[in-house]
């Protein structure tokens, strides 16, 4: 007969299965899934994104080449799907090929941003003296407006997609660094990281096993706020002459090409204009239902 003190022996350990290891994932999905504009945003940004990296193979003419003979064709002319601009170039290939040099550009200026601004935002949260250079260095670039900047970079080093990559990455750093500081002293104060120290963690591996993934999902949504306002600044910049020299086209090159005919030929204006709403409602949309799918304290995204 069992005593009724003696103790009972515990059921072993049972490794996760398979579907229990990719819980959060499939948890993730549906979640996102759930919330209707995030996933129709989903669907537009990668059929853009497929577009733009599918470019030189699927555009119809070359972006740059001329039609004297076919200037000014509507849309849905046979061979020109948008219509051509005041030189014959095929609108609808130089959208692609635009869509593809502002992805670039987005994407340039993303990794710029965190690739500057997680490190210092990780020393910015983690020592008191980093804290203070970081911060006097922050308010130090969002004291330039933007505009300013980007202006006397390309003066100094002359107007590019590289050179305008850069100028839009650094302008985000600060919000990169903010964020990261914050989510590593909200993280360096939850118990399993003290745990960790005082194990004798280093700060290196508390950075980069508990910080960093536990910070991802604020940085993922970061991301998805950066990448449209990159695109929009490139726009800004091409339209001034600043940003993507010809002859690569550049939906800000074509809209300000545009406006000179815009009584004649309104869409070659709004075929670019109209690529550009996209590419920001699409990671607008996707944004918001990333950040209700990675929010532990709510059951599900806002539908």
């Amino acid at each position: 007969m069992t005593q009724p003190n003696s103790p009972v022996a515990s059921p072993p350990s049972v490794p996760p299965t398979g579907t229990e290891a990719t819980a959060p994932g499939r948890r993730l999905w549906r979640r996102l899934r759930a919330h209707r504009m995030g996933l129709a945003g989903l669907v537009v940004l990668a059929l853009i994104v497929a577009g733009g990296l599918l470019a030189p193979l699927i555009s119809p003419h070359d972006p740059g080449a001329t039609h004297l003979e076919a200037i000014y064709q509507r849309p849905f002319t046979v061979g020109y799907g948008l219509g051509t601009d005041d030189l014959g170039r095929d609108i609808l290939s130089r959208v692609l090929h635009g869509v593809r040099a502002s992805l670039l550009v987005g994407a340039l200026a993303l990794a710029i941003s965190l690739a500057v601004g997680v490190p210092a935002g990780l020393l910015a949260g983690r020592y008191r003296p980093a804290d203070l250079v970081v911060s006097r260095l922050t308010d130090l670039v969002l004291a330039f407006p933007f505009l300013l900047f980007a202006v006397g970079v390309a003066a100094v080093l002359g107007p590019s997609l590289w050179i305008a990559a850069i100028a839009i990455g650094v302008s985000h750093i600060p919000s990169v660094v903010r964020v990261t500081r914050v989510e590593t002293l909200r993280i360096g104060q939850l118990d399993f990281v003290l745990a960790a120290r005082v194990q004798g963690a280093g700060d290196a591996r508390v950075f980069t096993r508990y910080v960093l993934p536990n910070a991802l999902s604020a940085l993922i949504v970061q991301a998805t706020v950066i990448m449209p306002t990159a695109v929009l600044s490139e726009a800004l910049l091409s339209f001034l002459g600043l940003g993507i020299q010809p002859p690569t086209p550049s939906l800000g090159g074509m809209l300000s090409d545009a406006q000179q005919y815009a009584s004649t030929a309104p869409w070659a204006a709004i075929a670019p204009g109209v690529a550009i709403a996209l590419i920001c409602l699409a990671f607008n949309t996707l944004g918001d239902a990333l950040r209700d799918a990675l929010d532990v304290t709510t059951g599900g995204p806002a539908r």
